[in-house]
């Protein structure tokens, strides 16, 4: 039976939702072809219709996961989007979490596509952090870019070494409500997005 144009096209999309969860919950090393496509729903010798390699699913796994990420900004409060990114919840939910807090330490050695993925996924996340804050002089752009990058490294690291912790330590949730107090109390949030 012939498969349509369309249906082999929610195919390769599935694969790469699939895909997207699992890299982030045991990231891209924890994962093999074979699984993946059972996950799926779908034979392991379907895989090499829909990808030249497993860094090509990677790469598109990524940038689906960044704009998972990106699309919880929209139209939302800083701090209520803060409150929840440097959440007991959200570090818990390593499925359905934050690519980058998920997978930046195995992109940093995975190949330059990846990276770049990565790379131009975050100058996404920045310019809608940013959104009107982009306006004004080049030393007002400068401030306010610095601020985003400050705030995304402080809250995606806040989550990542409270992962690195056991699920009960009480060191896990400490850091968590440290960060996100600090975040919030420094005024170098922007307080909207796009």
């Amino acid at each position: 039976m012939k498969v349509t144009k369309a249906q082999v096209e929610a195919n390769r999309a599935h694969i790469v939702d699939t895909a997207c969860t699992l890299f982030r919950e045991r990231g891209y090393d924890g994962v093999g072809v074979a699984e993946l496509m059972a996950t799926a729903g779908l034979t392991h010798g379907g895989f090499y219709r829909h990808f030249g390699s497993k860094a090509e699913l990677m790469a598109e796994a990524a940038a689906c996961g960044v704009a998972k990420t990106q699309s919880l900004l929209d139209g939302v409060n800083m701090a209520d989007f803060i409150g929840h990114y440097v959440s007991r919840e959200h570090r818990d939910d390593r499925s359905g979490g934050c690519t980058l807090a998920a997978l930046c330490g195995d992109a940093a050695r995975q190949p330059e596509a990846i990276k770049t993925t990565f790379a131009t996924g975050l100058e996404s996340i920045l310019a809608d952090l940013l959104g009107e804050e982009s306006a004004g002089t080049a030393q007002a752009r400068r401030d306010a870019r610095g601020r985003a990058i400050d705030t995304i490294a402080h809250a995606l690291g806040a989550l990542v070494l409270s992962r690195a912790c056991p699920d009960d330590s009480p060191l896990a949730d400490e850091i968590l409500d440290t960060c996100r107090t600090a975040i919030l109390d420094s005024g170098s949030a922007p307080l909207t997005t796009g």
